[in-house]
């Protein structure tokens, strides 16, 4: 499988960092290049930017050179649009995962289906969404905000949920502004009982990395990222597997689960998803290099090619990078 990729890539470098005092955009530059850092132009304008003082930018400058994300430095990234506070060792969100998030909302703009609950699908309700693995709640809060830009969209309440006690109170911060909520737990432990079988919309991007993999990964994500935000298991599938038997009690009738997995993985995803009785498909994007198992519960036949005329915002539809 592929490793998780970053906005800015870095290739680490054995050369011993240099001392960095008051320097220019050219400096920077040719500092961080020479460091293995593959934008190094882009990183310097957001450092410059985000540091006017020269002793933070040395000390900015510097963490970058050693290997740490830049998201990390700079406490934010940008996805579908959004600015979304990454606090350190919380995981940086991916491109990639910007075609969870296309599918969701394509979800959510869907019309009532027949045979459900007339009173789940009334226009006056939200619909509940779940951002389960949620990390800095990026996904959770780019749906409800695509969804708020839409008049007469389906309003959003969203739940999002993690174990990692570092990536809620992230989380929180980010999610306080579409009027969320964030709950610390094991995958459907975390979520209150309120919402069993009300979920309209579970969009997940649980670990999936093999165990084996994981020394493979760039190094941001295996040395500033925690473990227990990538390490899926022995084939990178037990939280899929997990999240497949668990979802449908608490999705509603028609209710989505979205599933973010790798493209040599999709296949045994799908089928996990079939097995617990969804109606599957699997969507991929060669733009954002990433991949998503779309399954509907209690709705056979129903499941749609829906996300190819979703836009979220035009520079998500152009499948450019936010960052």
């Amino acid at each position: 499988m592929r490793a998780p990729e970053f906005p800015f890539a870095f290739a680490a470098s054995a050369a011993p960092v240099p001392d960095v005092g008051t320097f220019s955009f050219d400096d920077v530059v040719t500092r961080l290049r020479a460091a293995g850092c593959v934008f190094a132009e882009d990183e310097a304008r957001l450092l410059l930017s985000d540091f006017p003082s020269p002793a933070d930018l040395a000390e900015a400058v510097q963490h970058r050179m050693s290997g740490a994300p830049l998201e990390h430095i700079l406490g934010w990234a940008r996805f579908c649009g959004l600015r979304i506070a990454v606090d350190p060792g919380v995981f940086v969100p991916r491109l990639r995962t910007e075609l969870l998030v296309r599918e969701a909302v394509a979800a959510l703009r869907l019309s009532p289906v027949p045979g459900a609950s007339s009173q789940a699908y009334d226009a006056g309700l939200p619909a509940v969404v779940v951002d389960l693995c949620c990390g800095s709640g990026a996904v959770g809060v780019a749906i409800a905000a695509a969804m708020a830009s839409v008049g007469g969209g389906t309003p959003v309440r969203l739940h999002a949920a993690d174990i990692d006690p570092v990536a809620t109170l992230c989380a929180a911060k980010n999610v306080a502004g579409v009027g969320g909520q964030v709950h610390r737990g094991d995958l459907f432990d975390a979520l209150p009982d309120a919402i069993r079988g009300r979920i309209r919309v579970l969009a997940v991007n649980a670990p999936y990395v093999p165990t084996a993999s994981l020394c493979t990964m760039p190094v941001e994500a295996r040395d500033y990222e925690a473990r227990i935000a990538l390490d899926g298991g022995a084939d990178g599938l037990d939280f899929h597997r997990r999240v497949a038997a668990e979802a449908p009690s608490w999705l509603e009738s028609g209710g989505w689960l979205l599933i973010e997995t790798s493209e040599v993985q999709a296949v045994r995803t799908a089928a996990m998803l079939a097995a617990a009785g969804f109606d599957v498909r699997t969507s991929r994007s060669e733009d954002l290099d990433g991949t998503v198992v779309v399954g509907r519960c209690g709705q056979a036949g129903a499941v749609l090619q829906l996300a190819d005329s979703v836009v979220l915002r035009p520079d998500l539809a152009a499948g450019a990078s936010g960052f």
